[in-house]
């Protein structure tokens, strides 16, 4: 039984980039793990990805890059202020240049700098680098 869809697709996605993989199939999709995966892409950490319309939950090709050294889910979805973004990404993130934290925002689901320019606080979803 599956417990945490974004958890199962990041955990697949880092095991089919340490095997070395050009492409990977995730399933089940959510609206969720489609917008991390869309922030992944903006970031040039994965490619071009699909969604497969299979009448139940969906599934998702997702081209790899290379370049996604990790990625995990934060649980439970901590909140976030302003002003803790520092401390977060301390934490978590291997150094300043690189990595994001993903948020969920009264604007979106968005990467640290994005909400940190916006001025506003959220709910941590996961990290990548």
């Amino acid at each position: 039984m599956k417990m945490n869809v974004l958890a199962d697709c990041l955990k697949t996605l880092v095991n089919a980039e340490k095997k070395g993989l050009k492409q990977v199939l995730i399933r089940p999709s959510s609206r969720v793990v489609i917008r991390f995966l869309r922030i992944m892409q903006r970031h040039g950490y994965i490619g071009e990805f699909e969604v497969i319309d299979d009448h139940r939950s969906n599934k998702i090709v997702v081209e790899l890059l290379g370049r996604i050294n990790k990625c995990g889910v934060i649980s439970p979805r901590f909140d976030i202020q302003l002003q803790d973004y520092e401390k977060w990404s301390n934490n978590i993130l291997p150094s300043r240049q690189f990595g994001f934290l993903v948020l969920t925002t009264t604007y979106g689901i968005m990467d640290h700098e994005e909400a940190k320019s916006r001025k506003t606080g959220g709910k941590i979803l996961g990290f990548f680098y």
